[in-house]
């Protein structure tokens, strides 16, 4: 036998009795020794922990439910000590090579908010539930010191400290020697604390520990409050198995830990964790009764189900029919595809709405950030990169660099509304890039090299640059966003404030209907839609079928035939807007809870995408639609003139020439090039080093 025994001396012995006989004797639904089972599992692929099922212990002994609540540092040692001397039975020498087993508790009673932790529970077991949003880097807890004892005459006697069973708290320096104590006389005791004690690291024993820092949910934050957030410590096996971003239930003991001020008389608490737990990826938080799911499947069999749905986006606005839908569409989201070779092609609906002040932009957002299962909402003023993305940041308490989530990263599997997403900052702008596109966030610095998953649809909102939509503007005109964000929108929308007498009549009293009543009727319950846009993106994954496959490879085809027939028709169409076709195919499949793809879909798809394109991709020039005004921020049309433009002032430069404005106006002219327009294409070739203005107002061309 091991001398696990004399470990056993400082555990609660009827504790210790009454869990062994639950590890050795709960028998479960099938007749089986379920935690048995799980003991030998454990040796098998030598781990040094289980799971414990908080509904088997209460269904087992009333008593050690009682153990847990009033000493739960002590039932949880008493249980580490009952699987250790179970594992003795089994394996001797496993039992000996482990220093400790343990019994993660799977849940508990009921979860605590992190809002209502207070001093009250110290020293009481509890679950959290909330997002880690800070990890610092494992490290190695001493937990058993190995000191040399040096006396003056020379001799050394090696012991380790705590003599006794505990473990080390905090770093303490030995007050005697333990074996000299067993060697001398007690009224000799003064003689044990001469010489020299030195600590020897490599036979002292450690232990993995990791501090991580959980928020509370954003669901769970009272309006107008910051979130609260506590610090969590985990140890051993636990260690590194959550990352910034995971929703995770954690259960542990609520600690007290010593401010930054040594005679501080304020202490923070802090939670040691038993178990931490990381929730499905996604939408776990919405719970779903058998009731729900009833109403659920019921509400899907309406033919009407996805008029309704769109009838209850955003009730208290009036109006806005195909934004109402593409936001629906956004929230029920595409199937992600994970290809063999790791590729993954996303299934996140991004969409732009840019709008005139005063068009309701910001409450849409709003309300699609409160009905989404998963959604936060911020500002473009009040975001930076690293409040979007990641952070690497140093932990005031430790000195240690730790990593911060953004909230692409706390949105995973869920919406992020920015609101006046043209008011940020261009390098904050460019951090959301590989959000958008790979649903992931990378992150190198200061030795912390990450990538977490941002798998979180977009919907943002702008304002246009001259305070007003200008038709006569192409869209890059219109707003202050560079094309490489602009281009990853799958719909794009203007929103234009135009008189209307019936239109307006209608808004007016529907504004007014709301203000006087205070209620906007919606189709379909707020708690019951967000409970079928859950069930829906957790177990609807629908297929394109055949038909549906065959429309849209025709409206593909046809667009790019008319440029594959003459090269002077710009394209307008790319795969991009192909793969968003299909999102948004599936999505409206999911609306009504189909697992296939049908024409219906695509159709509407397809409507949906030719509303964006004719009025955001349409060249104001030629009337044509062109979706290099998306992709590229420019009309073939302007893109042809200005290479024109160019190669008059290459043809000067190889002369020896500069071309000067004047004569680059009159080009222009015969271009149909207004000034305004001339003075883009100069600034553009300027930039892009093409051609250079040795003199005011005159240009040569850069030798190739």
């Amino acid at each position: 036998m091991s001398n696990s025994s004399s470990d056993r001396a400082r555990v609660n012995s009827d504790y210790f009795s009454l869990f062994q006989d639950f590890l050795q004797n709960y028998v479960d639904d099938y007749r089986e020794k379920k935690y048995m089972k799980r003991i030998k599992e454990m040796l098998f692929h030598e781990k040094k922990s289980i799971p414990i099922d908080y509904e088997d212990i209460a269904r087992y002994s009333d008593e050690l439910l009682l153990a847990l609540d009033r000493d739960p540092q002590i039932a949880l040692e008493a249980l580490s000590e009952a699987i250790k001397s179970i594992v003795e039975g089994i394996d001797e020498k496993y039992a000996m090579k482990i220093r400790k087993f343990y019994g993660r508790l799977t849940s508990w009673v009921r979860p605590t908010p992190i809002r209502e932790m207070r001093s009250d529970l110290l020293n009481k077991l509890v679950m959290l539930e909330g997002i880690v949003v800070k990890s610092i880097q494992p490290k190695g807890k001493l937990v058993k010191a190995t000191y040399v004892h040096t006396l003056p005459d020379g001799v050394q006697h090696e012991f380790t400290w705590p003599p006794d069973d505990r473990e080390l708290e905090e770093m303490e320096r030995p007050t005697y020697c333990p074996k000299c104590a067993a060697e001398l006389l007690e009224e000799e005791g003064e003689f044990l604390r001469r010489g020299s004690f030195r600590l020897i690291l490599d036979k002292s024993i450690f232990i993995d520990w990791q501090l991580l820092a959980i928020q509370e949910r954003p669901e769970d934050t009272p309006p107008g409050q910051p979130p609260r957030s506590i610090y969590v410590v985990l140890s051993e096996d636990i260690v590194d198995t959550v990352r910034p971003g995971d929703r995770v239930t954690s259960i542990g003991i609520v600690k007290l830990t010593r401010g930054n001020r040594k005679m501080s008389l304020l202490h923070d608490l802090y939670i040691e964790a038993n178990n931490i737990i990381p929730a499905q990826r996604h939408l776990e938080e919405v719970m779903i009764s058998p009731e729900d799911e009833a109403k659920i499947v019921e509400l899907s069999r309406d033919p009407m189900v996805r008029r309704k749905i769109v009838a209850s986006i955003a009730p208290a606005i009036h109006g806005y029919w195909d934004l109402k839908e593409a936001i629906a569409i956004l929230l029920f989201g595409g199937v992600p595809k994970h290809l063999a070779d790791g590729t993954r092609i996303r299934g996140e609906v991004h969409i732009l709405l840019i709008g005139d002040p005063g068009t309701a932009k910001s409450q849409l957002l709003q309300y699609a950030s409160r009905i989404a299962p998963r959604g936060l909402y911020t500002t473009g003023k009040g975001s930076s990169a690293a409040g979007l993305t990641a952070a690497v940041v140093r932990d005031r308490q430790t000195g240690e660099f730790s990593l911060e989530a953004g909230a692409m990263v706390l949105a995973d599997g869920g919406i992020v509304a920015i609101d006046e997403i043209d008011k940020m900052r261009e390098e904050d702008r460019v951090a959301i890039h590989e959000a958008m596109e790979q649903g992931s966030v990378t992150i190198s610095k200061a030795g912390i090299h990450a990538r977490l998953s941002a798998r979180a649809s977009v919907l943002a909102a702008a304002n246009p640059k001259r305070g007003r939509y200008i038709d006569n503007l192409g869209i890059s005109e219109n707003i202050n966003l560079p094309i490489t964000i602009l281009s990853r929108f799958d719909l794009i929308f203007i929103i234009k404030d135009i008189a209307e007498i019936d239109k307006d009549r209608q808004v007016v009293r529907h504004i007014l209907d709301v203000h006087s009543t205070e209620e906007a009727r919606a189709e379909i319950p707020p708690d019951l839609l967000r409970k079928y846009i859950a069930y829906a993106r957790k177990y609807v994954r629908p297929r394109i079928m055949d038909e549906a496959k065959k429309i849209i490879e025709n409206y593909y085809i046809e667009l790019r035939k008319r440029s594959a027939a003459d090269p002077n028709v710009p394209l307008a169409i790319t795969t991009r807007q192909l793969e968003a076709l299909i999102r948004l195919s599936e999505a409206h499949a999911r609306m009504a809870l189909k697992n296939e793809v049908s024409a219906e879909d695509s159709l509407e798809a397809i409507r949906l995408m030719n509303t964006v394109l004719e009025k955001v991709g349409l060249d104001v020039e030629t009337g044509m639609v062109d979706i290099d005004i998306i992709m590229s921020g420019r009309a073939k049309s302007f893109r042809d003139k200005e290479i024109l433009i160019l190669e008059q002032i290459r043809e000067h430069s190889k002369r020896g020439e500069c071309t000067k404005y004047s004569e680059l106006e009159k080009i222009a002219e015969s271009l149909d090039v207004d000034h305004t327009a001339l003075e883009k294409i100069i600034h553009d070739l300027k930039k892009s080093g093409d051609i250079y203005e040795p003199k005011t107002g005159c240009y040569m061309a850069v030798e190739e």
